[in-house]
């Protein structure tokens, strides 16, 4: 989502950098050559057309709605883009205390990690679900599902979140090497 957000913030910028441009362009040309018109944007005929428009009329409403709707979706885009973070109790009233995904997904990749019959894991973290998925070392892993859930579970269990989330482990054979 952040990167909607500085997509939307570069070409807003974009914009708004060849406005003003194309404004000191326009300037300088009445500057220089007063009562002629603008260079590149007809303002004269601009003027004529917007001035025989009302308020009421079809395009401006449409425009009016247009705009409003995009207003919105940019604003619950910008709502929706702030950082993830994990609420954890707070160990005293003044304070607040949080954590984000990566650290979460790090603390619960690390002791999958050290398990015996681990080659690797990946871990993605949420706050409604934790997300394992490992890579044996052997094509015959056993028990090795039930071991990982165990230790991802007191992993994600040992931290004062206020919400826990649901634990996932996969576990896949290692690939052949040829």
């Amino acid at each position: 989502m952040r990167l909607l957000v500085r997509l939307f913030a570069a070409l807003l910028g974009l914009a708004i950098a060849a406005g003003g441009v194309l404004l000191a362009i326009e300037v300088v040309w009445a500057l220089l050559r007063p009562g002629t018109g603008g260079l590149i944007i007809p303002w004269q005929h601009l003027l004529s057309g917007l001035s025989s428009l009302s308020w009421h009329d079809p395009p401006v409403l449409v425009t009016a709605a247009v705009v409003a709707v995009v207003g919105l979706v940019l604003l619950l885009i910008a709502i929706n883009a702030g950082p993830k973070d994990l609420r954890l109790h707070d160990p005293a009233p003044e304070v607040t205390a949080i954590t984000d995904r990566r650290s979460l997904a790090r603390l619960v990749g690390h002791q999958v990690r050290e398990q015996d019959g681990v080659a690797g894991a990946s871990v993605t973290a949420s706050a409604k679900r934790v997300q394992v998925k490992a890579t044996a070392q052997f094509r015959r892993f056993g028990d090795l599902r039930t071991r990982l859930s165990e230790t991802a579970e007191h992993a994600v269990q040992d931290l004062p979140l206020r919400h826990t989330p649901e634990v996932l482990v996969s576990v896949a054979a290692p690939k052949e090497r040829r």
